[in-house]
């Protein structure tokens, strides 16, 4: 049996292509910035993003690059507003951005086409060139990470990750220097990280419940983690904002709830710090990952390599990707066939 015959074996595979396709996409970086340069013509007013499942958090770390880096309010489409409830606001002057890695999701193709038909620029972004919602949308990009055969998003997750800082790092006329190295890097925090990796499947596989937290540009990585772990490994896997986890949800961290907290240098680590202390205090069983996980009260650490904090959750959810891997096939799982999952989010 091959290595990618055996249980994970694609998901492992393809966890292992990503610094290769961060490499070729930064090659391509001139193509994304002929779509930027549309955008920056057209001079929106306000961006919204579509997205479901990996995507949504591909869109949410979009939200944080617009309105820090581009200084626009950004928000998060509702489909249902569309597809179910047939809303029809003006969208003149607003760029609508689709993120689907497949692009064949029925709901974000009726979002892209009415949204297109309101006076919005529509851009898909997605790994499948030729899909129904590249051709709905007035503008596309492939991110370009190949066919993924794992039902859990790996490679596509962290190519969607880039290729969206590359379109809005070049709308505000940046020419891609903090990501020229992510390939480089991806591949020292893959080898690096492989050894805590594994020593944090065996802390905590036998845990049920887990909370993940960021703050910042890492909120999406938090959001990520919860959905890898709670698809590959079946745990109760809830994910916070480090800001919104002192209000409410604190209450239920004790001693049986592991926490994996996504801390990298720059501000939102620094805002996370505080947090942990408090978490830490309450006996909870903290994983930290990230380039300022050092910096952090936690149990166990996960290293990844230092980067502008722009570009930090490119390589942060790297090793939590190997951790769900690990912990899905230490709990008698198969990563690669999930029960009940499907590539494709079909919904209206």
């Amino acid at each position: 049996m091959s290595t990618e015959q055996q249980p994970g074996g694609h998901m492992a595979a393809e966890i292992a292509q990503q610094p290769a396709i961060f490499d070729r996409l930064v090659a391509r970086r001139a193509e994304i910035a002929e779509v930027a340069e549309v955008v920056r013509r057209r001079a929106p007013r306000f961006v919204l993003l579509g997205a479901r499942g990996s995507s949504d958090h591909a869109a949410l770390y979009a939200k944080y690059l617009t309105e820090v880096l581009l200084q626009l309010p950004a928000g998060l489409v509702s489909p249902s507003t569309t597809t179910l409830y047939g809303a029809e606001p003006d969208l003149t002057d607003v760029l609508v951005i689709s993120v689907s890695q497949s692009g064949g999701s029925p709901d974000l193709l009726e979002v892209t086409e009415s949204a297109r038909r309101r006076g919005a620029l529509t851009v898909a972004v997605t790994n499948t060139s030729g899909s129904p919602l590249n051709a709905a949308a007035e503008l596309s990009i492939d991110v370009g990470a190949g066919l993924e055969r794992a039902v859990a998003a790996t490679k596509t997750y962290s190519a969607t990750l880039l290729a969206l800082y590359l379109l809005v790092d070049a709308v505000r006329g940046g020419r891609g220097e903090h990501a020229a190295a992510l390939g480089e890097l991806a591949q020292k925090t893959l080898d690096h990280s492989r050894e805590a990796v594994a020593e944090a499947v065996q802390r905590y596989r036998f845990v049920n419940r887990v909370i993940t937290t960021g703050r910042g540009y890492s909120s999406a990585t938090a959001a990520e983690a919860a959905l890898k772990l709670a698809e590959t490994s079946y745990l109760a896997a809830r994910s916070y904002s480090g800001a919104d986890l002192l209000h409410g949800p604190v209450a239920a961290v004790d001693g049986e709830t592991g926490v994996l907290a996504v801390t990298s240098a720059g501000r939102g680590g620094d805002a996370l710090r505080e947090v942990l202390d408090v978490v830490h205090g309450r006996g909870a069983d903290v994983l930290a990952v990230g380039s300022a996980a050092d910096e952090v009260a936690a149990a166990l650490r996960v290293h990844v390599e230092r980067t502008a904090e722009e570009v930090a959750p490119v390589l942060e959810i790297l090793p939590i990707q190997r951790l769900a891997h690990g912990l899905s096939l230490a709990r008698g799982g198969d990563p690669d066939a999930p029960r009940g999952l499907n590539k494709v989010t079909r919904t209206r």
